[in-house]
């Protein structure tokens, strides 16, 4: 089980970065352009904890009906309480680690991840309130309101360009709430920290989510990777909703290619119906490399 004592010890890995951190998230007078710089810095510093090859990752559980994922799926604990349950034809199509090595070690990351990326004190980072709808962020660290979300959010910059957002004070929840990507942007090198819970609803959501409690989405689509559970409990619920991972694989990128360009055999376009995909060290679009110490099982 997780203890407050484990996430003790791994908040000491990451203490050496705490003023690193706080000066990256603290824009300064020369504006945007620094936050830019501020962004990729805060990304970088994680970039070793999100090396785990999971795009979807539990504290005790993950729970698909209908839909698909595109990636490995993992928990933290063994079963009993641990596992992956898929309902009304959910495919994933990469591994299922319950408990095991591979899923333990990156879950160990994410919490570690997670940890770095927190807010600090001293941090200057002004929320952000209201529903996002029309707004468009270029590159860099904002922090957003607990209110729920809705419209549309524009993300506009470039393919290496990363945004880092956080919610440092409750859930993010969101319906019929749209991410769209402009100028080359990845949904990749895209972050949400995430206080609490996120919740979507019929809502099509980019970036990769790292949650305190649960993760849940029903219905739209979500391209990014989703870990749940840094607070100690948490778990990970789609239902009818298509997730394409971001866990550094080639042969996730080839089966998202396959999904953008409806040639795949399964539903959406994708090919849910290899279920033997693993994961290598090097990604093909530029986003978080894959383990390359994880072995085939």
């Amino acid at each position: 089980m997780f203890t407050l004592s484990r996430l003790t010890a791994r908040l000491a890995v990451v203490a050496s970065f705490a003023a690193l951190l706080a000066a990256a998230c603290s824009p300064d007078s020369n504006g945007p352009s620094n936050r830019t710089l501020s962004a990729n810095r805060v990304l970088s510093l994680s970039t070793s904890a999100a090396a785990s090859g999971f795009a979807v990752l539990a504290n005790a559980a993950v729970t698909c009906t209908r839909g698909s994922i595109i990636g490995d799926v993992g928990t933290f604990q063994t079963t009993p309480p641990g596992a992956i349950t898929l309902t009304e034809g959910c495919v994933i199509t990469g591994a299922s680690d319950i408990g095991g090595a591979a899923a333990v070690a990156a879950y160990n990351a994410f919490l570690s991840q997670y940890a770095a990326l927190a807010p600090q004190p001293g941090d200057n980072c002004p929320i952000i309130t209201g529903t996002l709808a029309g707004q468009t962020l270029a590159p860099g660290v904002y922090c957003v309101s607990a209110e729920a979300k809705t419209g549309v959010l524009t993300l506009r910059g470039g393919s290496n360009a990363t945004w880092l957002i956080k919610v440092p004070a409750g859930a993010l929840t969101g319906t019929s709430f749209q991410v769209v990507l402009a100028g080359g942007a990845q949904a990749c090198n895209v972050t949400w920290w995430v206080d609490a819970a996120a919740t979507m609803t019929t809502s099509d959501f980019q970036g990769n989510i790292l949650a305190g409690a649960a993760i849940t989405m029903t219905d739209g689509t979500f391209n990014g990777n989703a870990w749940a559970g840094a607070a100690g409990v948490g778990d990970v619920t789609f239902t009818g909703t298509a997730v394409v991972g971001c866990a550094g694989s080639r042969q996730g990128h080839q089966e998202k290619e396959k999904c953008n360009q409806g040639v795949g055999n399964g539903p959406e376009g994708c090919d849910p119906g290899n279920s033997n995909h693993r994961h290598g060290s090097n990604d093909e679009n530029g986003g978080t490399p894959g383990d390359p110490g994880r072995q085939p099982r």
